[in-house]
């Protein structure tokens, strides 16, 4: 069994970086402990490594590098002549390894030395490692035939090796095409390894305007560094009139105009506020001429709260500057989440990430990081194939996940709010959503259909249809009422509304599942090495027996539903028998409660919190229980203790903790926190996704 992957590309410019991704974030769906190594990179800091480290969370010891490029080059260009050399590679592959299940050792770049030099290097790294390679073909601007015959020679040149061939990814190719590749391949012999195709995304061949800045040395002179991010369509040189220079701009282009051009730069300020006009990404202020300050005051004025325009001051003219701006390439790097979200996409789009496995031949780890947890969880999500509806269109962070979620095909998105206000804010935010579906409820044909059914449905409570007319235009009822009606799948809401907001409509007319009793949450706390279940910690505040026993028996099968087989803890300040008091009895009628109701489940109470967790202390309290010291779903017997349990693990531990999750609705609604981050909300759809999904 491998202990280890190959990455090599076979050509320059291949998109080498979308596969490593991919391929980490795979093998961290399976792996307790992922290395990342290179043995060669042009120089430090390097890209990748920071990339695959950052994203990852991967310690410093467990992500490496032999030699930079001039460090190789003082050896002579060749690992092979140098005993001292290779062993050093050897050495620091060995200490990564050592401290890993698996390692990604990603090739070198091909930026400088020949093609076939840099092809020989990578197989010598591979050797001496002992790596299974899989190869990755650039087939931008290749014929199917070329495409073909790269193959062929790739696959000929590491056999020739003597290396085991995991694979051949290529990466790159033009979307008309991929199908004529896959029908040149179709009658590839029996027993070749398999070969996949990624199309070409120009969004990845794209840079960042703090890429383009970085190659030509320039400085921020104005604007703010996030902007930064915004990728470049295109460069051109504004040397014209005003109306002229509009002609050329598209979406994202980057103006090259002389700081001493007032005119060009008030005309690219006002385009990103113009709703007629496409948005200047940026400018480059060339020969090193400063705009005059008056200017940039104007410009800023003239902002009125949108962002303001980035200028970049660069030392070289114009000419100089559009040759060298054409010449940059783009990376994915470790703050473009966007830009990584979108590689992770492609991959498991069009890479069988199955098949890719099962001939990488990796053990199953028991070890669950939050990495393989949240991997696992997107890649679940992605197979319920479900719809869900964000309430909160006009809130940023719901657009930026809104932006991830589709970039990794985690679901299809319903935003709710004014069409225009939103379809603006996306503009703003410079994110890819042009085919989201955008619902006013105020404009929207279903506000009547969905005001006599909320009638029909609480009409005995004494609500008239103008009143449910009213209501239905309440984007939390809205939603619910799609929801209900099988529009969409689910609902995520809360980033701007309270919980009792989000949740109300879901308790008036979604209701509660056959055999539940009431609504209750979890959190999914995500430890460095395994998934806890704790509930409830969000809703009920002070349970009676009965409903602590059905958050007990909706907690262990929402672990269920998320690949955890539960053990449920019934948590007191007492264990077995030790102690009494109205709390204690109340848990232990509770678990009774439970076992009677679920004899399936394995399940302990009341038993303190050190009991369930830790095997030493469990087999002393309770010896011959089989949940003491290993149980993983954790019922507390209170709001309190358990609202402030999960925070202080948070805290203390370093968990993540994603939730709530609502539980025991007849259909799934899940409530944010106000304070959520994009990632909470991402998590949080996909988690509505695999519920409403029913995956297991």
């Amino acid at each position: 069994m491998s202990r280890s992957v190959y990455l090599t590309a076979m050509g320059p410019a291949s998109g080498k970086s979308v596969v490593a991704l991919g391929l980490v974030e795979l093998l961290s769906r399976r792996a307790g402990r992922v290395g990342f190594f290179r043995p060669i990179v042009q120089s430090l800091p390097d890209n990748d490594l920071d990339l695959i480290r950052s994203r990852y969370e991967l310690p410093d010891e467990r992500v490496g590098t032999a030699f930079t490029v001039e460090e190789l080059r003082r050896l002579g260009g060749d690992v092979d002549a140098s005993e001292r050399g290779m062993a050093r590679a050897v050495r620091e592959y060995k200490r990564i390894e050592a401290l890993s299940d698996i390692v990604v050792v990603e090739g070198s770049d091909f930026a400088g030395a020949s093609s076939p030099l840099e092809f020989a290097l990578n197989a010598q790294f591979a050797r001496h490692l002992g790596s299974p390679v899989l190869a990755v073909v650039n087939g931008h601007d290749r014929s199917v035939s070329e495409i073909v015959e790269r193959i062929r020679v790739s696959e000929q040149s590491l056999r020739a090796r003597a290396h085991e061939i995991l694979g051949v990814i290529v990466n790159r190719v033009d979307t008309l095409s991929v199908d004529a590749v896959h029908e040149a391949l179709a009658e590839r012999p029996s027993g070749a390894p398999p070969v996949w195709t990624i199309p070409e995304v120009g969004g990845l061949r794209r840079p960042s305007l703090a890429q383009l800045g970085e190659a030509l040395d320039a400085e921020l002179f104005a604007g703010r560094a996030e902007d930064l991010l915004r990728e470049v369509n295109n460069v051109k040189v504004a040397a014209m009139t005003i109306p002229n220079a509009l002609e050329y701009v598209e979406e994202g282009t980057v103006m090259l105009v002389p700081g001493d051009r007032p005119d060009i730069l008030v005309a690219a300020a006002l385009t990103r506020r113009a709703a007629n006009y496409p948005g200047v990404a940026g400018v480059l202020l060339t020969g090193g001429i400063e705009p005059d300050k008056r200017v940039t005051e104007l410009i800023d004025a003239a902002g009125d709260g949108h962002s303001p325009l980035p200028m970049l001051l660069v030392k070289g003219d114009t000419f100089q500057t559009s040759i060298a701006a054409e010449r940059v390439e783009a990376a994915i790097t470790p703050e473009n989440t966007r830009k990584a979200d979108a590689a992770l996409g492609l991959f498991s789009t069009h890479v069988d990430v199955g098949a890719l496995e099962e001939r990488i031949a990796l053990a199953d780890s028991h070890v669950v990081t939050p990495v393989m947890f949240q991997y696992e969880l997107l890649e679940r999500a992605r197979a319920a194939g479900t719809r869900i509806v964000l309430p909160e269109g006009n809130d940023d962070r719901i657009l930026e996940a809104a932006d991830r979620i589709v970039r990794r095909g985690v679901c299809e998105v319903t935003l709710l709010g004014d069409e225009a206000t939103v379809r603006q804010r996306i503009a703003h935010l410079d994110l890819e959503l042009p085919d989201v579906d955008v619902v006013d409820p105020l404009d929207s044909e279903l506000l009547e259909q969905f005001a006599q059914r909320y009638h029909e449905l609480r009409g005995h409570k004494g609500i008239t249809l103008q009143r449910s007319h009213d209501i239905m235009t309440d984007v939390s009822y809205f939603g619910t009422m799609m929801v209900k009606e099988g529009i969409v799948d689910g609902m995520v809401s809360g980033a701007a509304h309270t919980t009792a907001h989000t949740i109300r409509p879901a308790l008036e007319f979604i209701k509660t599942k056959p055999g539940t009793a009431i609504v209750s949450s979890v959190f999914l706390m995500l430890l460095a090495d395994r998934v806890l279940v704790y509930g409830d910690c969000a809703v009920n505040p002070d349970p009676d027996a009965a409903a602590l026993a059905d958050i007990a028996i909706s907690s262990a099968e929402t672990a269920m539903l998320f690949g955890i087989e539960p053990r449920v803890a019934m948590l007191s300040y007492s264990t077995g028998a030790s102690g009494g008091g109205a709390d204690v009895d109340k848990v232990r009628e509770a678990t009774e409660r439970v076992r009677r109701l679920r004899p399936d489940l394995q399940v302990e109470g009341p038993i303190q919190y050190d009991a369930a967790i830790d095997a030493e202390v469990g087999q002393s309290k309770l010896p011959g229980s089989d949940v003491a010291g290993h149980a993983n779903v954790f019922v507390f017997p209170d709001l309190n203790t358990g609202n402030n349990t999960y925070k202080a693990v948070q805290r203390s531990a370093g968990a993540v903790a994603v939730g709530p999750v609502l539980q025991g609705l007849n259909q799934p609604i899940n409530d944010l926190s106000r304070g959520a981050m994009v990632t909470d909300i991402v998590n949080t759809v996909a988690i509505t996704a695999i519920q409403a999904g029913g995956t297991t």
